[in-house]
């Protein structure tokens, strides 16, 4: 069915990959860690989550640029089917070395993903709704989050923790020939690219306008690539966008990554600590929600310095000990704001850039931002080795959700956008 949900479902299910990959570590890692065959301890789980996260930073920054030369549709083919083929081969080994070969080589396989799926939609919608365009194929992110914290509950005491490595590569299997046969080129693409006459077939078959996708948007020349965003207008937003989706993502990592042990350590059960974890990305796809339609209307980029605000205040509270159904619900709160602040970034990056920029500037926002999932679990690794991770842990990302704020806050919009006729 040529539809523009038809395209947005199957880049949703894209980015449900990369929510796997966001916690499959973090449920895995307590099973990782007592496995007598692995031998593994804190210092070598985060050199594994660090070689997935550098290959996710090189992938988003490489082959996000490359998206806007070689073409959306066959740069998110490639980058599904080979995180799926290296993440299964994961599932059939106990050497550390290879492990973490495989796990950086699916992280670049991987990072292509995300800024092509954002550009993508926000072509096939429109600027004018990047927020929800943005958010809602951003909840494929924390559903497959969920999802992978709900089978780790199932499959890591009976099956062992490579039956996750195993599960998880099945549907990019699947999904990769299903794309193949089924998702468009995107016509901006096309279009700036000179293949004018694809470009209309496919606009005419989705109902789409080329003439309104990048109206109002600052253009720049058709080669420019990356260095036009250190140049007018871009420059300022760039690096306050780039310092701000460092923040962001070292939060989403950070706590994906350690929320389970953290728990632990505040000695909670092993089921409350991977049930903190399934209610945090629960949040966090009832926030993205609410957070498209409130961006829709009053703009990502306003609505993104609340999210931040309140991300920190709700982290903060992490840190107080508090009855169990109240702790929940904390946490939910927590997911709902941390997690689609750094999507908002996301989509003020889509709403502000020309088709022949878009994908480049999303590249190389969400490769900085790895940078920040980075240094997330290091920081985490680092406290849960001190020993200090309950409750400083909560306190030092409470800082970092606020630093995001006052980073964003230094962004300008550059274009204004008609969100009341978007909504007709």
């Amino acid at each position: 069915m040529r539809t523009k949900g038809a395209v947005v479902f199957l880049l949703w299910l894209a980015v449900l990959l990369d929510g796997f990959d966001l916690v499959v570590l973090g449920a895995s890692m307590p099973a990782m860690l007592d496995d007598p065959n692995w031998h593994l301890d804190p210092a070598g789980a985060t050199q594994i989550s660090t070689a997935g996260l550098v290959g996710m930073t090189l992938g988003a920054l490489f082959i996000g640029a490359a998206t806007d030369k070689l073409g959306r549709r066959k740069v998110m083919i490639f980058s599904v089917l080979a995180f799926s083929v290296l993440t299964l081969a994961m599932g059939f080994t106990y050497n550390f070395w290879l492990f973490l070969t495989l796990r950086f080589l699916a992280g670049v396989g991987l990072g292509g993903c995300l800024p092509t799926a954002i550009s993508m939609v926000t072509e096939f919608r429109g600027r004018a709704k990047a927020g929800s365009s943005t958010t809602t194929v951003m909840t494929g992110y924390h559903v497959g989050a969920v999802l992978t914290a709900f089978l780790a509950l199932f499959l890591i005491n009976p099956f062992g923790w490579h039956s996750m490595f195993i599960v998880g590569a099945i549907p990019g299997l699947i999904l990769a020939p299903v794309m193949y046969f089924l998702l468009p080129e995107s016509p901006d693409f096309l279009r700036v690219t000179g293949r004018d006459q694809e470009a209309r077939q496919i606009a005419s078959q989705y109902g789409l306008s080329l003439e309104e996708a990048s109206a109002g948007v600052p253009q720049v020349e058709e080669q420019a690539g990356a260095a036009a965003l250190l140049r007018p207008p871009y420059l300022r937003n760039s690096i306050a966008v780039w310092v701000t989706s460092f923040m962001g993502l070292l939060l989403v990592y950070g706590l994906n990554t350690w929320l389970p042990q953290i728990m632990r350590q505040a000695d909670y059960d092993m089921g409350n600590a991977l049930g903190f974890l399934m209610v945090l990305n629960i949040g966090a796809v009832v926030g993205l929600v609410i957070a498209g339609q409130v961006s829709d209307k009053h703009s990502p980029r306003r609505s993104g310095l609340v999210w931040f605000v309140l991300s920190a205040l709700f982290l903060a509270m992490l840190a107080i000990r508090m009855p169990m159904p109240v702790l929940y619900t904390v946490v939910f709160l927590t997911g709902v704001f941390v997690f689609s602040s750094q999507n908002l970034v996301y989509a003020f990056v889509g709403e502000s850039h020309p088709s022949n920029l878009r994908a480049t500037a999303m590249g190389i926002s969400a490769g900085i931002g790895r940078l920040g999932a980075i240094s997330g679990p290091m920081l985490g690794g680092l406290l849960v080795h001190k020993d200090l991770a309950n409750p400083w842990g909560f306190y030092s990302f409470a800082i970092v959700g606020l630093a995001g704020a006052v980073f964003f806050s230094l962004t300008k919009p550059l274009v204004a956008i008609d969100r009341d006729s978007a909504k007709r």
